[in-house]
């Protein structure tokens, strides 16, 4: 994939967890796939795709990961396993080319787990990690959670926290400033704002897919 890629796949995913990671990394499953398709040029959302997940290993969520989450246990029963649901966002992302994002590391790898255990391939073409991008274009070695990168920039986070589909269109509001395609404001000054970086259903072509 080239340097500048077409669109920009940013997820964000939610697992069955529990308090003081009671449930191990490597048997925690995903229950929510939240997607925004990002365009390459623009940085415009033209696509989202919002599926939750069943999980087989520990299919009953605990009151600690519903309570992150909001996700209950109504939704997860009737959701697809993650076959079916990997391959919605293989539809979705079609033959786009379209650079996976997520905020940090552990979307990727929460991915491949999956993926692993369940015997199938993922639709998804290289990774970037936003959270580091975002620390070097303040030119800090600092990481920064989704919620203050936000807060650094001056913008309200939208929807709720730790909701996959929420927190993935946070996240794509961010990528134009972690690219260096909008100026980062210095600490306390108002954000420079792009028409896009306010909410609003996306448009354009591939249309919205929602799965709950």
């Amino acid at each position: 994939m080239g340097k500048d890629p077409a669109f920009f796949l940013v997820i964000d995913l939610e697992a069955t967890c529990d308090e003081g990671g009671r449930i191990p990394e490597r048997i925690m499953e995903i229950i929510e796939i939240g997607a925004v398709l990002v365009d390459g040029a623009t940085l415009e959302p033209v696509g989202e795709l919002a599926t939750f997940v069943r999980p087989v290993i520990r299919p009953k969520l605990t009151e600690f990961c519903t309570k992150l989450t909001t996700i209950t246990q109504a939704e997860v029963d009737a959701a697809p396993t993650f076959p079916e649901a990997i391959a919605a966002l293989g539809r979705f992302v079609g033959q786009r080319e379209a650079l996976f994002c997520s905020w940090g590391d552990y979307d990727r790898k929460q991915f491949e787990i999956d993926a692993a255990r369940w015997g199938v391939p993922l639709p998804l073409q290289g990774h970037m990690n936003i959270k580091k991008r975002f620390s070097a274009a303040l030119g800090v070695t600092q990481r920064y959670g989704m919620a203050s990168a936000l807060d650094r920039l001056g913008l309200p986070l939208h929807g709720t926290h730790h909701r996959g589909i929420d927190d993935a269109r946070n996240i794509a509001r961010i990528l134009p400033y972690a690219l260096g395609r909008v100026p980062i404001p210095e600490a306390g000054e108002p954000p420079a704002r792009a028409g896009w970086l306010t909410p609003r259903a996306p448009r354009g072509s591939p249309p919205r897919c929602r799965r709950r």
